[in-house]
């Protein structure tokens, strides 16, 4: 394999995931049910408070996905995909199964997983990171994406996930 061509499998996979991330995050704040209807989702999950995590999770959502397409801060870009994944694992995906069509945790960890590999085989010389002479990619990095979104996400949901309570 060559060099370019080890570029364009990283390229691909920054573009696949990147553009997903943030279109998840605009469609948070202007899709069909807006702001309003993300935070009545996010409430009926048991995140709270639920109009402050509408808020937050488009920011990241969409920054983190800016910063994967372009291949900038890439295994920090990988720790957020870690971390809202794990939220998204925990919270709407629990207890449905593995399937995503039967509303499991098939895609989330996939998508997990997928940052992961890209924070240890780095964003490729066609990115930014490349570009600016950033090192944040590694055995190092994929780990640190990997505890890091983990932690990130434990803290979230150990002080804002208040499911309600099956009877």
């Amino acid at each position: 394999m060559t060099g370019a061509e080890h570029d364009l499998g990283l390229l691909v996979l920054r573009l696949a995931l990147g553009p997903m991330l943030v279109t998840h995050g605009w469609n948070k704040v202007f899709g069909a049910g807006g702001l309003t209807g993300t935070e009545g989702w996010f409430a009926s999950l048991g995140l709270r408070p639920a109009r402050l995590h509408a808020r937050l999770a488009p920011v990241n959502e969409i920054g983190a996905g800016v910063l994967m397409t372009l291949g900038l801060l890439t295994g920090l870009a990988a720790m957020a995909f870690v971390g809202l994944m794990l939220v998204a694992t925990l919270t709407d995906h629990r207890g449905k199964g593995y399937f995503v069509f039967k509303g499991g945790w098939e895609y989330t960890v996939l998508i997990a997983m997928v940052a992961v590999a890209i924070a240890a085989l780095g964003p490729g010389e066609w990115s930014l990171d490349h570009v600016l002479g950033l090192d944040v990619a590694g055995t190092a990095w994929a780990a640190a994406a990997l505890v890091g979104g983990a932690a990130a996400a434990g803290v979230l949901l150990l002080t804002s996930y208040r499911p309600a309570q099956s009877e």
